[in-house]
């Protein structure tokens, strides 16, 4: 099955100055943990990086963002004569960690069988010599040496041979793993549209839970929301300068309007956004 590719473009990209592809490369973000995140991250100018595509657990598909007749940029001077894609994984992780991920070594094999076709690489896995002189065939950033950055994803568990078996159909397609539940709905945000919660204020629309009552009750449950989330605050019912320092951190990572303030968009928000 051929896979669905989404388009997130990029406008990190170059032309190859004709470089012929000869390198099927994969590497892990680092970061990203979905192909969208990722792409959101490429769409940026400033960031001045990009990959052709990116890999994650979603069943049959990948994130799109430089057109693979183009070059991206993600690995110093190999990336004229190479496709490549990004994996919303670590380098770190063990084997026991990427075979939780079936479904992305299975959405990886499908994008390398596909791209080899594409480019008449056979598939074969080379070595660090061959990947850097004028082999054809399949690698790892790592495998590029200085010459493509000096990275070390995949990382030393990365099972690749598996992954170019399973391209190559010499083995069966794994399973994969059961749909993650959902996660909660965010309780209702208790007060109207025009409230927060926020540092003691004179604002009638402000709720700081300095003077008791529900008020404390919900700041207290927005703080907890937040201590479950991994951040370090005070369950206090208090909305204080901590409080509003970790509220302004989380607005900037999940692209809100940064105001410390909770009203009922960061609320909900705090519940339903996944951790990164």
């Amino acid at each position: 099955m051929t896979l669905k590719r989404v388009q997130i473009l990029s406008p990190n990209y170059s032309s190859r100055s004709g470089g012929t592809v000869r390198l099927i490369v994969v590497h892990t973000a680092e970061g990203a943990t979905t192909y969208q995140s990722l792409g959101s991250y490429f769409q940026n100018p400033a960031s001045q990086v990009s990959s052709h595509v990116g890999i994650d657990d979603t069943p049959n598909t990948v994130g799109e963002y430089v057109d693979r007749n183009s070059k991206a940029w993600t690995a110093s001077n190999a990336n004229p004569v190479a496709v490549q894609a990004e994996l919303c994984a670590f380098a770190a992780w063990d084997t026991a960690t990427w075979n939780q991920h079936s479904q992305m070594l299975q959405n990886t094999a499908q994008w390398i069988a596909e791209e080899a076709k594409t480019f008449g690489i056979p598939l074969t896995r080379l070595t660090a010599q061959q990947a850097q002189s004028n082999g054809r065939g399949i690698c790892e950033h790592v495998d590029l040496g200085s010459w493509g950055g000096g990275h070390t994803d995949c990382g030393s568990a990365f099972p690749m041979d598996q992954v170019i078996s399973m391209a190559s159909g010499t083995q069966p397609q794994p399973t994969p793993p059961s749909p993650q539940p959902k996660p909660p709905a965010a309780p209702p945000f208790p007060y109207p549209s025009s409230d927060y919660l926020g540092q003691p204020s004179s604002d009638p629309h402000c709720h700081s839970g300095f003077y008791g009552g529900v008020d404390t009750t919900n700041v207290r449950t927005w703080q907890a929301q937040m201590a479950a989330r991994g951040w370090s605050i005070s369950v206090d019912g208090q909305y204080g300068p901590q409080s509003d320092s970790v509220c302004r951190q989380f607005q900037s990572e999940k692209g809100l309007n940064v105001d410390g303030l909770v009203g009922p968009s960061t609320w909900s928000t705090s519940w339903t956004a996944p951790v990164t």
